[in-house]
């Protein structure tokens, strides 16, 4: 193969040739998958329906819960179906696009990220000026700001990705799509393109960290001062999870594009992947919720409103749900 337009589609990395150990790994990728659609879902719902829950805060937890539906969505179905017709194939077109969709979904995600520690300190750090200086057009602003950077970061790895020529074959050490992998089958010296991006955006990113940790640093030292242990609780029940995220999200995501050849090996690749590409999607619901009182409240009002629309159609409910 001369170069990349003389490709027609990509060979995924196969998790197993075993047909009993590929129905077992569709299983637990449906079911992963399944489970995040189900909470990000609710979480949309329940910010969307509760007024009580439009502020800053959680219009930004809405925005990520729908980044998380399009990122998992971006590479976990076609690893379903490959799984489940026993297939290895995906096309040109379609490898370019889960590229870019999941780059556009993962940067805004983390940029996101980014703007809700800043959230975090405002409302912690200066509370009496939160309402002035996280107006509902500044979150707007801010929120339009991550889901646009994100867009034109992924429209840039995307155009150098798949301009660069390709002389190592076409079958990829991974279940999706992802840059390392492609980079991989580059000719000779043809990749350092699409390497300086990715150091451009790995400082881009390493700005955004800095801004988080200088984030965190101020918002523990007001909380260290807050004289309650109540008041201490909650504030740390509100920054740790957010802090669990983005420190999984960065580590992960930095050992896959930046580990030394030599301790590159299928399974690790296949692992540290999982962990920055379909984890996050799955547990940030439940971290978010877990020890958020007014959202657990919105779906208690959630789940009383669908059990009173299913009695309405005749469906009886049992008392436990």
């Amino acid at each position: 193969m001369s170069n990349s337009s003389s490709i027609a589609e990509f060979l995924l990395l196969a998790f197993t040739d075993t047909r009993e150990l590929q129905l077992l790994h569709f299983w637990l990728f449906l079911g992963i998958y399944l489970a995040a659609l189900l909470a990000n879902g609710l979480i949309i719902t329940a910010i969307a329906c509760d007024h009580h829950l439009h502020t800053p805060m959680y219009f930004f937890l809405l925005n990520l819960s729908l980044l998380d539906l399009g990122s998992i969505s971006t590479t976990v179905p076609k690893a379903m179906a490959n799984l489940l017709w026993d297939t290895r194939a995906i096309s040109y077109t379609r490898c370019a696009a889960q590229v870019f969709f999941f780059f556009f979904l993962i940067s805004a995600e983390y940029f996101l990220l980014t703007v809700m520690s800043y959230d975090r300190y405002i409302a912690i750090c200066q509370p009496l000026h939160y309402g002035t200086l996280l107006g509902s057009r500044a979150c707007v602003h801010m929120a339009a700001a991550a889901w646009g950077t994100g867009f034109l970061y992924a429209v840039l790895h995307t155009a150098n990705t798949f301009s660069i020529p390709l002389c190592q074959g076409n079958a990829l050490d991974q279940f999706f799509c992802e840059v390392p992998q492609i980079l991989k089958l580059s000719c000779s010296d043809s990749y350092l393109r699409e390497a300086g991006v990715l150091v451009v955006g790995t400082c881009l990113f390493f700005v955004c960290f800095v801004f988080i940790v200088l984030s965190y640093v101020q918002i523990f030292r007001a909380v260290l001062r807050i004289p309650s242990e109540q008041g201490r609780q909650k504030a740390f029940s509100m920054c740790l999870p957010h802090l669990a995220v983005v420190s999984m999200l960065i580590s992960t995501a930095t050992f896959a594009y930046f580990k030394p050849p030599s301790i590159s090996s299928p399974s690790l690749d296949i692992v540290v992947a999982v962990l920055y590409s379909v984890v996050p999607s799955s547990v940030n619901p439940l971290i978010y919720s877990m020890r958020n009182q007014e959202l657990k409240n919105a779906l208690k009002k959630l789940k009383k409103l669908f059990r009173w629309f299913f009695e309405l159609q005749g469906v009886k409910i049992s008392p436990g749900l």
